[in-house]
């Protein structure tokens, strides 16, 4: 079987069970991120850390690009919204022809009236997933980690199924 590789920005904090879940389906993961942060994954995919700082996007894509050792195959990222353009412009050129993209959207980078920011690579199917905060009997809570996690990974998997580009919102209703 053929090598899988993914390229996950963000990795390494909020979407860990994210990249868990890539790495135990047996994955090559390619996690760009400031600091090493060990993962505690089992199966037969690899996690590979590079050292990465958002405010030199073409270093982090050549230091992903050595790392990944060919096109990536999907490509997940979770940036901060003055990062996200120049970052995701960098990274493209190391995606295979036909790889889904999933970026993650944190509440404030995605206005409720405007909506998500415009996809930046245009070429790839994108799925957005937008989280947001949950209402419960009149409070509201933040979305937990596997709340997240499964979203991402839904998202992961319409796009892994070639769906069209979509825009996913997670949270903002009301729970009873």
């Amino acid at each position: 079987m053929a090598v899988r590789r993914a390229l996950v920005l963000g990795g390494t904090g909020m979407l860990t069970r994210v990249t868990t879940g890539l790495i135990a389906d047996g994955w090559h993961v390619v996690l760009p991120s400031r600091r090493y942060a060990p993962l505690a994954a089992e199966g037969t995919g690899r996690a590979l850390w590079v050292e990465a700082d958002w405010t030199y996007p073409e270093r982090l894509a050549d230091r992903a690009a050595r790392a990944l050792g060919g096109p990536a195959d999907l490509l997940v990222a979770w940036i901060d919204s003055r990062s996200r353009v120049p970052v995701l412009k960098a990274v493209a050129r190391l995606l295979a022809p036909d790889a889904p993209v999933v970026e993650v959207h944190g509440s404030s980078s995605a206005d409720p009236i405007a909506g998500c920011p415009d996809p930046v690579i245009t070429d790839h199917p994108t799925q957005q997933v937008v989280l947001r905060p949950v209402t419960d009997r009149g409070s509201s809570r933040w979305l937990t980690h596997a709340e997240i996690a499964t979203s991402v990974t839904d998202a992961i998997h319409r796009g892994l199924d070639g769906r069209p580009s979509g825009i996913h919102q997670v949270g903002g209703v009301h729970v009873s």
